[in-house]
């Protein structure tokens, strides 16, 4: 990386631990403080690779001229709608240097739990950590591996996570690094018509990698279904159709959420079936992206928001004071 260009990593020790909201603070964080910001995602390859060399993601007419999967819009959109730029693709070296030309910051954007590709001068390492998973921090690679480098730990989730899991967190991570910073942050959700929720059958459609490798058995859907009063959670599985059904066979532990595939044109039109297929009176969708911009709903629906709070301080303008 260019010496004049220095960069922030945000990693978690799984998916679904709320790294996307982080890294939104986190770019939030510098362009109030006046830099040209360049977010750079971990690669997701899927379809033709040498059209996917690199892409840059400004407008939501970008999501479809680079044919993305549902994954991906979850990713990129909410960069878009705040008014940001994502880079993405397969050749990294291509990539960061597209984006030095228009960036005094560079925010790497990890993927599920993966480690950062990019190393500058002055480079800020935050990964976080979920409550919710107590022990996952230690338990899985690379996962841990991000814990020993990280600068600044968020420890995420606080408002909906018990104190004796929090605490365990806490203690694992200044077990293999006692010098890291730890932020707390919560998720407060914002729900866009929660009265619909109150005393109804709901179907909770939850983000898809956080329910599959992940292991997530619920999320940000059911804490929103409960917080409101959701009478009951209905299970989709009997209607259930085509490459969705294959996902609840190989992940059976999913349980009664429904994941948010969208691998492919046939996958989001199973996942469009089987949502008009299911009795239910609401549809909680709970995915970072808005599903009612890409698929047909038969029935109301609400959409979760979720972003990061910080709990006190340190806080992550604390921790890029510097920059």
């Amino acid at each position: 990386m260019q010496k004049n260009t220095n960069s922030v990593t945000i990693c978690a020790t799984r998916t679904g631990c709320g790294k996307s909201q982080t890294t939104r603070k986190v770019v939030e964080t510098l362009k109030a403080k006046g830099l040209k910001v360049a977010s750079i995602r971990h690669p997701m390859p899927y379809g033709d690779l040498v059209a996917q060399k690199v892409q840059r993601f400004a407008e939501l007419a970008d999501l479809e001229k680079h044919k993305c999967t549902i994954e991906e819009m979850e990713e990129y959109e909410p960069h878009i709608r705040m008014g940001s730029v994502i880079y993405a693709g397969v050749d990294y070296e291509a990539i960061v240097r597209e984006a030095e030309k228009e960036a005094d910051v560079i925010v790497w954007d990890g993927g599920n739990n993966d480690v950062p590709f990019y190393v500058s001068d002055k480079m800020v390492n935050i990964v976080v950590v979920d409550p919710h998973r107590p022990g996952h921090e230690l338990a899985y690679h690379p996962g841990e591996t991000n814990v020993h480098n990280a600068d600044v730990v968020v420890i995420n989730k606080i408002d909906s996570a018990d104190f004796e899991s929090i605490q365990e967190v806490r203690e694992n991570v200044r077990s293999i690094n006692p010098n890291a910073i730890i932020i707390d942050g919560a998720s407060p959700l914002t729900v866009d018509n929660p009265n619909l929720i109150t005393g109804a059958r709901v179907l909770v459609v939850e983000d898809g990698p956080t329910l599959t490798h992940g292991e997530m058995t619920y999320g940000a859907g059911v804490v929103a279904a409960e917080k409101y009063g959701a009478a009951e959670l209905i299970d989709p599985r009997d209607e259930a159709v085509g490459t969705i059904a294959d996902t609840f066979d190989k992940y059976p532990e999913i349980g009664i959420l429904l994941p948010a595939m969208g691998y492919g044109d046939q996958q989001i039109k199973d996942l469009e079936d089987t949502i008009n297929n299911v009795d239910c009176d609401v549809v909680v969708i709970a995915t970072p992206i808005d599903l009612r911009r890409i698929i047909t709903i038969n029935k109301p629906a609400v959409q979760v928001g979720y972003e990061l709070q910080e709990i006190g301080r340190p806080t992550i303008a604390d921790v890029l004071k510097d920059f």
